[in-house]
């Protein structure tokens, strides 16, 4: 079956219409564009018969939630659908339980599996993301009571080891045997990377929801005062992650077996999210150490080369693919992000830009029009995983968006 080539129009003139920055785009700006529309569904649940979600990748994911917050910036506000933003928020607002929310949608039956650290606090920059395009208080006033309630359960502990330690302003997550973070791999019983501790991307999504949160307060005349003081706990004990010199940051801090410095794309986060709990001299560190040793054209290592885990190729069965998947290979996402934080730290947009123009020529290499999942991280970066992944096209057109937009201001 053919394409809709008059729906891709109507598709790519809505977004042009409603986003200034889209009406120059170059073709494969115009080509990602035309990509959300398959991501996007109808997902109705009582009481949001207009209920919306986005499928994570084809051909073999469903909807994820950590995916499908990490993407809504890019796939909704980016191409000026913030009526889908709102119904995916309204959507995902009914499954908030003790601060969590699932990892996936549970089937007819079945109980939803609240095993992710970061998707409610990815659900709370989704919502700075979304009133920041919409100014949309009143969504915002509704909703405040279930934001607040993440915080308030991550202060005072949630599932699987998730909660505050008081004594440095920074969360701590984990417990054996269950994955927590993005980095979610895991074989039978064995989880390929545990990352038990304080992982660098939870805490900087932690302080960027707290920052967010005392934003929230503010324009809703709620008190904001317990927020700005946990961010400022947070913004100290964030430099427990800091390395010396120009190491970057640590991967993890106080795991089973002490701090861990390897070197993973998880820290750029720390920079490129709205929210920074470093000064400028750390973020230019991150940038250059991460630039070096993990940027590719097409996204950012999940592992240093030089580490001895490291897996140049995504390749094999079932159990080598699953051991490798973020030991090594390229994940396309953070392509997006890396460009975000690059801009933060030398202010050159159009540079920042030219970051994501890669992605260009691989719209022709493995699904059609789209970015794949994961890349091999060793040359010539051949592509893997699913051929078209929502987070990978979304964070692509999220960071060309942003950046498009600070060259008119």
């Amino acid at each position: 079956m053919g394409r809709d080539l008059a729906h891709d129009a109507s598709c790519l003139q809505r977004a042009r219409d409603q986003v200034p920055e889209l009406a120059a785009a170059p073709g494969w700006v115009d080509q990602l564009i035309v990509a959300v529309d398959s991501f996007i569904f109808a997902r109705p649940t009582l009481g949001a018969p207009d209920g919306e979600s986005v499928i994570a990748g084809y051909p073999w994911f469903g909807d994820w939630r950590r995916d499908t917050m990490i993407a809504l910036p890019g796939l909704a506000l980016a191409t000026g659908r913030a009526d889908t933003a709102a119904r995916i928020l309204r959507t995902f607002a009914r499954f908030v339980d003790r601060g969590m929310l699932p990892n996936v949608f549970p089937g007819a039956g079945d109980s939803a599996e609240y095993n992710t650290a970061d998707a409610a606090l990815w659900y709370l920059e989704s919502w700075r993301a979304y009133v920041e395009a919409s100014g949309d208080l009143s969504g915002l006033r509704e909703v405040y009571p279930v934001l607040r309630d993440i915080v308030d359960w991550h202060v005072r502990g949630t599932r699987y080891g998730i909660g505050l330690d008081a004594g440095d302003g920074l969360l701590r997550a984990g417990e054996a045997g269950v994955q927590l973070t993005w980095m979610d791999a895991k074989i039978a019983d064995w989880v390929v990377t545990p990352r038990i501790g304080k992982p660098v991307e939870i805490n900087a999504l932690w302080f960027n929801a707290l920052a967010s949160m005392s934003e929230f307060a503010e324009r809703l005349d709620e008190p904001a005062a317990p927020y700005r003081a946990l961010a400022d706990a947070a913004r100290a004990g964030f430099q427990r992650f800091v390395m010396a010199g120009d190491g970057g940051l640590f991967d993890v801090l106080d795991g089973p077996a002490g701090d861990d410095a390897s070197l993973r794309p998880n820290q750029i986060l720390a920079v490129s999210l709205p929210h920074s709990p470093l000064d400028e001299a750390a973020q230019a560190v991150v940038v250059g150490c991460v630039g070096r040793s993990l940027l590719t054209s097409y996204g950012l290592r999940s592992l240093d080369p030089r580490h001895h885990d490291f897996r140049p190729q995504y390749r094999g069965g079932v159990w080598e693919r699953d051991a490798s998947y973020h030991q090594g290979p390229v994940w396309g996402w953070l392509l997006g992000h890396y460009a975000l934080a690059e801009y933060r730290v030398h202010g050159n947009a159009p540079a920042a830009k030219q970051r994501l123009e890669a992605l260009c020529d691989h719209l022709l290499d493995a699904g059609l029009g789209t970015v794949s999942e994961i890349f091999d991280g060793a040359p010539p970066h051949t592509p893997r995983g699913a051929p078209s992944q929502a987070w990978s096209v979304a964070c692509t057109l999220e960071a060309w968006w942003r950046l498009a937009r600070a060259q008119r201001s």
